[in-house]
């Protein structure tokens, strides 16, 4: 066996591990030419930031200490405040029975008569009572999240938040014969002509009257946000449970029992998927009910950042649940430090059973494809701002945490993905 002097053997582990050195610099070297000086991205505010789960180091970042509009990508905030705050299934409603008689106070839980979800028996549940009073008292919150767009109200992705919602606080509407039908009943009388140039059915600003133009109707099946109040809450409850529902005033005492519903797992699936706004509000308000029995956001999101989310590079400026919200402001290196505080107390199955998946599922199904998913990530998209925060699995199966932030850029967003896509396939083939 040949032998070798001990300075020889160390002199090829130097070259070795000098060649590692400089492997790994190139590598960095090559990603600042995709996001640096004369990069698309040179021409638009962007911030980039690659995490190592394993070794628990910054591999790369651009501009990661900067605010960012997050869009949707705030849902990953809502969601880790659910899961260290909820438990495996919600709590429809919180209630007092009295003989024949009950009084119900609403828990934020979005689920009844929800197209999206499963349902909670309620009829079942009310069957035993004779009379039914219903309160929203604990209610300490407005329709609209703080900064939302008022011109979005007639828009299904910006449906009202509520104590008690139902049907997604969505009326359905359908074509019948070339003619729209909008249901639940209690809207069917509200729907009226117009000459009004629009294609589909709308609503009134102010009230729950709907129209729309026989001449440019276009026929499409669609959801139209209805104005809520206690008053309607009422009347379509009472539909649903064929028995009156009384408005109360009753403040919600500590003495009180709760109805368990649907599990939690289905909430965060179809949250995250399908980036629904509806959804990430009222988890929000379940978190704060089940902190409080009041339902508050602004609240609930304080005592989230000073307990759970002290420890973040820099402090979010988190306003609402859905990140409809332009008030909304994260940092990259924020986003990543969130999405590894998911990973580590989160199974990773489930954590990307729950994730669109590039080219497969959700909101990325239609991008970043490849023959095995290596992208696990929440979107977020408004006009000139396009984020992508998640995991990335590279070839050589290492998992990494990322945030890609986008904004003010004139150009569309397919625009802007397509040349992130290029970005994270160079990760993926070389980290």
């Amino acid at each position: 066996m040949k032998k070798y002097s001990v300075l020889t053997i160390l002199l090829i582990l130097l070259a070795h591990l000098s060649f590692g050195q400089v492997t790994t610099r190139d590598r960095i070297v090559e990603l600042d030419g995709f996001l640096g000086r004369g990069s698309f991205f040179e021409n638009h505010l962007t911030g980039f930031s690659l995490y190592d789960l394993d070794e628990q180091q910054t591999v790369y970042e651009k501009n990661s200490h900067l605010y960012f509009i997050p869009a949707s990508t705030t849902k990953l905030f809502t969601f880790y405040a659910a899961i260290m705050s909820l438990g495996d299934s919600t709590t429809v409603l919180r209630y007092v029975p009295n003989g024949k008689e009950i009084t119900f106070w609403g828990t934020g839980d979005p689920s009844w008569k929800y197209h999206a979800l499963p349902q909670p028996r309620l009829k079942q549940f009310f069957a035993a009572y004779d009379k039914i009073n219903f309160s929203e008292n604990n209610w300490n919150d407005q329709a609209f999240g703080f900064g939302w767009q008022w011109d979005d109200y007639y828009f299904s992705y910006s449906a009202e938040k509520s104590p008690f919602p139902i049907y997604g606080n969505l009326a359905k509407v359908i074509n019948v014969n070339n003619r729209p039908q909008i249901s639940p009943s209690l809207f069917r009388n509200s729907l009226n002509t117009s000459e009004r140039t629009v294609r589909n059915v709308q609503r009134e600003f102010h009230t729950n009257e709907f129209f729309y133009n026989p001449r440019t109707y276009n026929g499409m099946n669609t959801y139209v946000p209805f104005l809520t109040s206690q008053q309607t809450f009422v009347q379509l409850a009472s539909a649903e449970l064929e028995k009156i529902v009384i408005p109360s005033n009753r403040k919600l005492p500590k003495d009180h029992q709760v109805l368990k519903g649907i599990r939690t797992e289905s909430l965060y699936r179809e949250m995250l998927l399908e980036s629904d706004n509806f959804i990430a509000e009222h988890l929000l308000l379940m978190v704060s009910d089940a902190l409080y029995q009041e339902l508050n956001t602004e609240k609930t999101i304080d005592y989230i950042k000073k307990t759970y989310l002290f420890d973040l590079p820099d402090e979010p400026l988190w306003v609402d649940g859905s990140g409809l919200s332009r008030h909304n402001l994260m940092t990259p290196r924020s986003m990543v430090t969130l999405v590894e505080k998911i990973y580590r107390v989160m199974p990773d199955d489930k954590l990307f059973d729950y994730l669109p998946k590039g080219g497969v599922s959700g909101t990325l199904k239609n991008n970043y494809h490849a023959p095995k998913p290596y992208v696990f990530g929440k979107t977020g998209t408004i006009t000139g701002n396009h984020c992508l925060v998640g995991f990335i699995r590279t070839k050589s199966n290492k998992l990494y945490a990322f945030s890609f932030m986008n904004n003010n850029y004139p150009y569309k967003a397919s625009q802007v993905r397509r040349e992130m896509e290029k970005v994270l396939v160079y990760v993926r083939d070389n980290f």
